[in-house]
C-alpha cells in the first residue's frame, strides 16, 4: 500500500538505513507499518526516537501526499516496486520511495551520464554544458542533471535540442518550480523525459536537500561528468558521492587562471577521465551498450552546431541568484559561509560521524588511517566523509587525505 511506504518514508528520526533494516526485519511493508512496540524493538538499529515514530500509526500525511499526487499527475515509486533501478538500490542509502513526472526510463538499461557543475557558470561554461548535453545525448546517452541554474539547466537545454529524454532531479517538491525562471525547463522535461525528487509535492528548496538530491543524481547515472566547478562547488559533493558509488567521473577542462574553473581542474589533478567532448564521455559506456551508444561526426566541442547552440558564443549568460529558503546554505556555498555553529552541528551527528571524526584532527591524514582508526568498514565510512563534508566539519585534500574544518574558515 503506498500510504504505508510515505508513511515510513516520511518518519522523522527513522534514517534510510535504519528502514532498510525494518524492511529487512519484516515480510513485507503492511506487517511493518501493523507491527507492535515490542516487535519493532528486535529490528536492527531501532532506538526510542526511532521507536516512538513507529508506534505513531497515524496515516493522514500520508494520505494527504497521495491526494497531493492524484491531483497533479505525480507518480509514486517504492524502494521494493520492479521498476525502481538497480542501480540506485545498491548505493548506502537508496531514497525509499521516489517521485516522478512523465516517463521514467529503465534506468538499468540506458548509459545514462549526469551533466553537473555551477550555478555561477562564465560564458565557457554556458557554452559548454549546453554542447555536452546536446553531444552525451546524440551520442546515445541520456542526460541527468539537477534543474539548478547555470551548468545544469544549459546541460539539460542541449540534450532536449538533441530531441532525446532528460532526466532532473530536484530537490523540492515536483510542484515546486525552482529556480522559477526554469519554468519552461521543468515542462519539456516533464514531456519529453521525467522529473524525479525524494521530496513529496509542496517541499520548498531547503539548503539541506540538494546533498541529498546529489546521491541519487550520481546514483541514477553510469558516470558523472563536471563541467565547470570552483573549489566549493556542490559539484564536487557529487563527484565525490560518484567515487564513493564506483561511478565513473569526468571533468572539463577550464582555465587555469579561472577561479569557476578550479574545483573541476582539481579532479582532472586526482585522476578524473578528460571530456573534451560528449563522445570522450560516451566512448567510455559503447561496449556496455553497443545498441545505444556509438559516435556523432561533430566530436568536438568546438565544431559546428544547430544555431541554438552556435549563438552561445555570445556572453554573457545571466541567472537568477535564488537562494534556498530559511537562509539554508546554498549548495555551491561559494560565498564560504559556515552552516552554522559548530556546537549545533555536532549535536547532529550519528554514531558513524562521530566515530570518524574522532580519527580526525587540523593535520592532515589519509583515508585508510580513518577507516583503521574508527573500525568501521570502509564503505560506512567513506559516506559518513561525505556527510561530514557537506555539513562543513571536514575537508577533503588532494590525494584522499582529511582534516577537521577550521571554525569559521567557511571550509565546505
Amino acid at each position: 500500500m503506498l500510504a504505508h511506504w510515505i508513511w515510513l518514508a516520511t518518519r522523522s528520526g527513522i534514517g534510510v538505513r535504519s528502514a532498510l533494516a525494518l524492511l529487512r526485519a519484516f515480510p513485507d511493508i503492511e506487517s511493518l507499518y501493523g507491527a507492535r512496540a515490542e516487535d519493532y524493538v528486535q529490528a536492527e538499529g531501532v532506538d526510542s526516537k526511532c521507536l516512538d515514530a513507529l508506534c505513531d500509526k497515524s496515516l493522514s500525511e500520508a494520505n494527504r501526499i497521495l491526494g497531493s499526487c492524484l491531483e497533479k499527475g505525480i507518480h509514486v515509486l517504492t524502494y521494493q516496486d520492479a521498476a525502481y533501478p538497480t542501480r540506485l538500490k545498491h548505493i548506502p542509502d537508496p531514497p525509499l520511495t521516489l517521485y516522478y513526472q512523465g516517463n521514467l526510463p529503465d534506468f538499468d538499461a540506458e548509459p545514462a551520464v549526469a551533466v553537473v557543475g555551477t550555478r555561477r557558470a562564465s560564458a565557457y561554461g554556458c557554452m559548454t554544458a549546453r554542447r555536452m548535453g546536446y553531444q552525451i545525448a546524440r551520442c546515445g546517452g541520456l542526460v541527468v542533471s539537477g534543474a539548478a541554474g547555470g551548468v545544469d539547466t544549459l546541460a539539460m537545454k542541449g540534450a532536449l535540442l538533441a530531441e532525446r529524454p532528460v532526466v532532473g532531479v530536484l530537490g523540492n517538491g515536483l510542484d515546486v518550480i525552482y529556480p522559477r525562471s526554469n519554468r519552461d525547463l521543468y515542462r519539456d522535461v516533464a514531456c519529453r523525459g521525467c522529473l524525479i525528487s525524494e521530496f513529496p509535492p509542496g517541499t520548498p528548496p531547503l539548503g539541506r536537500n540538494f546533498p541529498r538530491r546529489n546521491r541519487i543524481i550520481s546514483g541514477l547515472c553510469c558516470g558523472v561528468v563536471v563541467v565547470e566547478a570552483p573549489e566549493k562547488s556542490g559539484a564536487l559533493i557529487t563527484a565525490q558521492l560518484a567515487l564513493d558509488q564506483g561511478r565513473d567521473v569526468f571533468a572539463v577542462p577550464g582555465n587555469v587562471d579561472a577561479a569557476c574553473s578550479a574545483g573541476s581542474n582539481g579532479l582532472l589533478r586526482e585522476g578524473a577521465i578528460v571530456a573534451q567532448s560528449g563522445w570522450d564521455v560516451m566512448e567510455e559506456y559503447q561496449s556496455l551498450f553497443p545498441e545505444k551508444v556509438g559516435p556523432w561526426s561533430g566530436k568536438t566541442l568546438l565544431s559546428s552546431y544547430p544555431r541554438e547552440l552556435a549563438e552561445l558564443r555570445e556572453p554573457p549568460y545571466h541567472f537568477a541568484q535564488e537562494t534556498p529558503i530559511n537562509s539554508e546554505k546554498n549548495v555551491d556555498n561559494e560565498d564560504g559561509k559556515p552552516y552554522s555553529e559548530l556546537q549545533e552541528l555536532m549535536s547532529t551527528l550519528s554514531d558513524d560521524e562521530r566515530a570518524v571524526t574522532s580519527c580526525l584532527t587540523d593535520a592532515l591524514r589519509h583515508v585508510d588511517d580513518v577507516i583503521a582508526g574508527s573500525g568501521l568498514p570502509a564503505a560506512r565510512v567513506l559516506a559518513s566523509l561525505t556527510l561530514l563534508e557537506v555539513k562543513g566539519l571536514v575537508v577533503r585534500h588532494p590525494g584522499k587525505f582529511y582534516s577537521l574544518a577550521r571554525r569559521g574558515a567557511g571550509e565546505w
